[in-house]
């Protein structure tokens, strides 16, 4: 992760700091389970909080001390023993590196994860305002980029509303299966731990308490996390990607914000480029490259290997920082998204009346013409409209094959916006609930 695209309430929760705070937190409930227990004196357990509660762990001296050791949790513990005093004796009793590494990644991308469920929410909040805004204003539909038949603006945005619903359940199913404590000791078997010990600190940690631990915690509840978020990621992206086109200068439909003083291009002062979409394209890339990597750290060799360490050190602060930026800049950009109706309206006009075709092919076959007959006339005609050779209408009410099935009168009554607009309220109560 990189600071340009970092909010820092993200970026803090994969400090160092702030790891070194959630390990000591981990040992520290464990330390009190063993003192209940009888494992380790309660005065112990007591001492190891007062000197650590509220200590500042000092990252460039545990630094210091793996460089001899090797090992990042022998080089904190060691750090807090300097901290703590003899009581830290009684630290780690029965546990293993595993218990602390494995905890703390739950609790930080449980945190990520809630941190991300906020930024869908005010996502979904942008969009459900500027849907009702347009709701029925009309726009053309395309398919293949290419224009189909007429729907409204508003429809656009309600159908990534329900996709943005779909990524906060996504989201917090993710955040519900990676959510769990690993206190099992080596290879899992709990022969140096007592379980009730992993009981108490998946209740502090706000965690539950991983079922079978095999010194790790699976890798499919990862591998589960990083596929929701690189689905959130490509949610982002298909939005994006409609308004870089809707801002292309042939079409203009929508367009980002342009504030005061920016600059589009260093040569071309003209320029209004789609930098924050094509931003948001970039980061959903990002965001997606940790799934390969997640998949393959399931496989672990045996009850461990540390093959998915290095991997996750990397994807967990990367893809949360990156998606929780994104899904920000989404927000602020849909809230602030010029709208052009006029142009939307122009541009449903340009191809002459084709975006009727069905209708008018439709209205044939209830006249008693044979599908394939009607498509053929219809499509004729349209060809004509597509060569520049003039107006749908005017070929329609002018075609020998057409005529004796619709009077002038009805085909206008063909062309008629109203037709295709006439269950967006229908709509707009699935997405939004009655009378939004």
């Amino acid at each position: 992760m990189i600071p340009r695209y970092s909010r820092p309430e993200m970026a803090a929760l994969w400090s160092p700091e702030t790891r070194y705070r959630i390990w000591f937190e981990i040992e520290a409930h464990a330390a009190d389970a063993m003192a209940q227990l009888g494992v380790i004196p309660k005065e112990a357990a007591a001492e190891i909080w007062a000197r650590g509660k509220d200590a500042e762990f000092d990252a460039d001296r545990i630094d210091e001390i793996e460089r001899t050791t090797k090992h990042d949790v022998i080089a904190f513990l060691t750090h807090v023993s300097e901290i703590v005093g003899p009581e830290a004796r009684f630290l780690h009793q029965g546990m293993t590196s595993s218990d602390v590494l494995d905890t703390c990644l739950a609790v930080q991308l449980s945190r990520a994860a809630d941190t991300l469920i906020d930024d869908v929410d005010m996502v979904l909040a942008a969009i459900r305002r500027r849907a009702i805004e347009h709701k029925m204003t009309p726009t053309v539909g395309r398919s293949h980029g290419i224009h189909a038949e007429p729907t409204t603006f508003g429809l656009k945005l309600a159908g990534y509303y329900a996709e943005f619903q779909r990524a906060k359940e996504r989201l917090a199913m993710a955040r519900f299966e990676v959510a769990t404590c690993a206190i099992s000791g080596a290879v899992g078997t709990f022969a140096n731990v007592d379980p009730r010990v992993e009981a108490y600190v998946a209740e502090k940690m706000g965690l539950v308490v991983e079922p079978v631990s095999t010194q790790v915690i699976p890798r499919d509840r990862h591998a589960a996390y990083f596929c929701a978020l690189a689905v959130v990621a490509s949610s982002v992206e298909r939005l994006a990607t409609e308004i870089r086109h809707l801002q292309r200068t042939e079409v203009l439909e929508a367009e980002e914000p342009f504030d005061p003083g920016q600059k589009g291009s260093s040569a071309m002062p003209h320029k209004r480029n789609p930098v924050l979409t094509e931003n948001l394209t970039g980061l959903a890339r990002l965001v997606r490259s940790a799934v390969v990597p997640a998949l393959e750290n399931v496989a672990l060799w045996h009850e461990r290997d540390i093959s998915h360490s290095s991997v996750e050190r990397g994807i967990g602060p990367d893809a949360t920082v990156h998606l929780d930026f994104a899904l920000r800049r989404l927000a602020s950009l849909i809230e602030r998204l010029n709208i052009y109706p006029e142009n939307m309206r122009k541009n449903l006009d340009r191809l002459g009346g084709l975006v009727f075709s069905q209708r008018v092919m439709l209205e044939l076959t209830q006249k008693g013409v044979s599908r394939e007959d009607a498509y053929a006339a219809v499509q004729r005609n349209a060809m004509k409209v597509w060569r520049g050779e003039g107006m749908f209408m005017d070929f329609l009410k002018a075609d020998p094959e057409v005529r004796p099935h619709l009077t002038d009168g009805e085909l206008e009554t063909l062309f008629d916006l109203a037709y295709h607009t006439k269950h967006v309220d229908t709509i707009f109560a699935r997405v939004f609930g009655v009378n939004p």
